[in-house]
């Protein structure tokens, strides 16, 4: 990367808050914040640690925070209005990718470690399974729904989905509230711990290297401070490429380990953030740069995401989601960031093979969505 900033226009913004929630992909702003990252392009960061998703939702809203570590589609729920209120969003780039799994608890793992398939253990129960993920519209919902589907379980209507914030999904499942859960770590490894459950799914199976949180922001906070979001993403840049290091992830794992951050030990946190093979040779790992291909806020993601909110009924406007993806995905500004990071910019779309065999790669939404058997 370059050593100072090429752009020609200072930030408007110098001190900007930043939201997360207590994740192990928060890595990023912890690198940021605790290595002053952002000093280089004139900018100082201060962390906002956020109890939900929904609490990042309403203080990107009111202006409380300045942008976030995001559920790519918490971003895409405001947007459309089926996530909260409605308000144009930007995504500024992804943040990582991978890393999320699903969990279930003892018996349910174990029946399907014997041989049960998903379908039957989870019917075994005698009732709808309690599952919970983290936002009506995030990327744990949409998950949990497609993995589900591809075991040949309706999720809205064999299951009952409920919303539990990450931090309380290890606890719930301890107490008995929940049968699994679908959230990112450390609160996986937690429950292992603890010995409630069982990872029985990695996200990166269902979509090998799916996009995962992103840098978010409301879309006239990069309208009105274009330089300052440039210099919000060469400052993350900055901090991805710093975590592509295993040094750096054992590093940056005993930082997230205090009360401030995650409040879990970092023997729970670093295996699955720093192992190769993302803790378990089943799961790719945890991937925040990758030389930039992780960072292209690439607008048929974002309209991947659509589809699946079509699926599940959520959404049924005639809209042009296309066009809502592009306006959303601010692909322009991260060009120019990454362009003056010299940094590669890789192709607009990709294709990625799910696990249920179907195709994704953006070209024609309606005929994908047609293909689905099991939906709302």
């Amino acid at each position: 990367m370059n050593s100072s900033d090429t752009n020609s226009s200072a930030p408007e913004r110098t001190h900007l808050r930043l939201g997360f929630v207590a994740l192990s992909d928060a890595a990023p702003l912890a690198v940021a914040a605790l290595h002053e990252l952002g000093a280089r392009h004139g900018i100082t960061i201060e962390l906002c640690r956020q109890p939900s998703w929904a609490a990042v939702r309403d203080k990107l809203l009111s202006g409380e925070i300045d942008a976030a570590h995001a559920l790519y589609g918490l971003v895409y729920g405001v947007q459309l209005g089926i996530g909260g209120p409605r308000a144009d969003m930007a995504v500024l780039m992804v943040l990582n990718r991978n890393g999320q799994a699903i969990t279930l608890s003892r018996p349910l793992a174990d029946a399907i470690r014997n041989g049960a398939s998903v379908k039957d253990a989870l019917a075994s129960l005698g009732r709808p399974p309690v599952i919970a993920q983290t936002f009506p519209t995030g990327t744990h919902a949409m998950w949990l729904y497609y993995w589900l589907a591809a075991q040949s379980v309706h999720p809205l209507r064999e299951v009952q989905s409920v919303v539990i914030p990450p931090p309380r999904m290890a606890d719930a499942l301890v107490e008995g509230a929940l049968d699994g859960f679908c959230a990112g770590e450390p609160w996986h490894a937690v429950a292992e711990a603890r010995d409630a459950g069982r990872t029985v799914a990695y996200t990166s199976q269902i979509w090998p290297d799916h996009p995962e949180k992103v840098l978010a922001c409301r879309r006239d906070f990069a309208a009105l401070f274009p330089a300052t979001a440039r210099a919000l993403v060469r400052t993350m840049l900055d901090a991805c490429a710093w975590l592509d290091s295993s040094a750096h992830r054992s590093e940056i794992a005993q930082a997230l380990a205090s009360a401030e951050l995650l409040g879990v030990p970092r023997a729970l946190i670093e295996p699955r953030l720093a192992a190769a093979d993302g803790g378990h040779p089943r799961a790719l790992p945890v991937r925040f740069f990758d030389g930039g291909a992780v960072n292209y806020p690439r607008a048929s993601d974002g309209l991947w995401f659509i589809t699946q909110y079509r699926r599940w009924g959520m959404l049924d406007a005639d809209i042009d989601d296309a066009a809502i993806a592009a306006s959303v995905n601010q692909t322009a500004l991260y060009r120019d960031a990454a362009r003056a990071a010299g940094i590669a910019l890789p192709e607009e779309r990709r294709t990625a093979t799910f696990c249920d065999g179907r195709v994704w790669d953006g070209s024609d939404a309606v005929g994908y969505l047609a293909g689905f058997e099991i939906r709302a």
